[in-house]
């Protein structure tokens, strides 16, 4: 049975752009083609295809990946040693997630509010419950120094316009997800790209893998994940992998 590359692009969650990519580049050839002259995947392509997101998703570049898929090594090998990767990536991800996290609540002590202008903004939510946390293990870092420093920058108004800001975002990103747009397709891409540099611009610098590693928190989190799904149910599920399917686009 042969699959089309959309029929592939919909299952992998990869863009038919990157699946054209890959064969034009040698990584991922079809093993067949219709009458037509178009692209035909089998069983078989559809597994390399796995281990090639597998690879990706573990950081390796595509010359990485060509060069690991041509080693002779059977199914097998490969999943060992995927698992052993992905093991390391989880605890690496756990300790950036917590740093992240702290960094995160470190960006929000700066706030030169009253506790009047801080429920005006932000209502029941005090972004500053976390600051004696935050000074105890940031405190002499350069980090939460430039965060400091970026923070205590902004008016009031600064903070209600980040507040509406985000606020508008996410209810653009829910009306795609009600829309039925895959979080893998173009607008749901932009909202994600849109995101990434509010955060760039407001906060703190964010390339795409930094915002990979948010993608992951906001599903493992369960304060960002519920604070994500009040706008939608399953909106931080969604925004995670339209997050990926950025940072893919942008060859991240």
């Amino acid at each position: 049975m042969g699959y089309s590359v959309g029929t592939v692009a919909r299952l992998s969650g990869v863009t038919v752009r990157t699946l054209h990519h890959y064969d034009e580049i040698g990584l991922l050839t079809p093993s067949g083609r219709t009458a037509a002259g178009y692209r035909q995947y089998s069983e078989s392509d559809l597994e390399r295809l796995r281990q090639i997101l597998t690879y990706r998703e573990l950081g390796f570049s595509l010359e990485e990946i060509a060069e690991l898929l041509a080693e002779p090594t059977d199914l097998q090998a490969h999943l060992r040693r995927q698992r052993e990767l992905l093991r390391g990536r989880i605890e690496r991800l756990r300790k950036m997630a917590e740093a992240i996290e702290r960094m995160m609540e470190a960006t929000q002590m700066g706030i030169q509010l009253t506790p009047e202008e801080r429920f005006e903004v932000f209502g029941e939510h005090d972004p500053t419950q976390y600051e004696d946390e935050v000074r105890q293990r940031w405190g002499g870092s350069e980090a939460y120094r430039q965060s400091q420093q970026q923070a205590a920058g902004y008016t009031k108004q600064d903070w209600q316009r980040i507040t509406d800001e985000t606020g508008r975002l996410y209810q653009r990103i829910a009306e795609a997800m009600r829309s039925g747009a895959p979080a893998t397709s173009e607008v749901a891409m932009d909202l994600a790209e849109e995101h990434r540099r509010q955060i760039d611009q407001w906060f703190y610098e964010c390339g795409y893998e930094m915002h990979r590693n948010l993608a992951e928190l906001y599903v493992t989190d369960q304060r960002f994940t519920e604070s994500l799904d009040s706008h939608q149910p399953g909106l931080a599920a969604y925004l995670r992998q339209a997050i990926l399917a950025n940072a893919e686009r942008a060859g991240a």
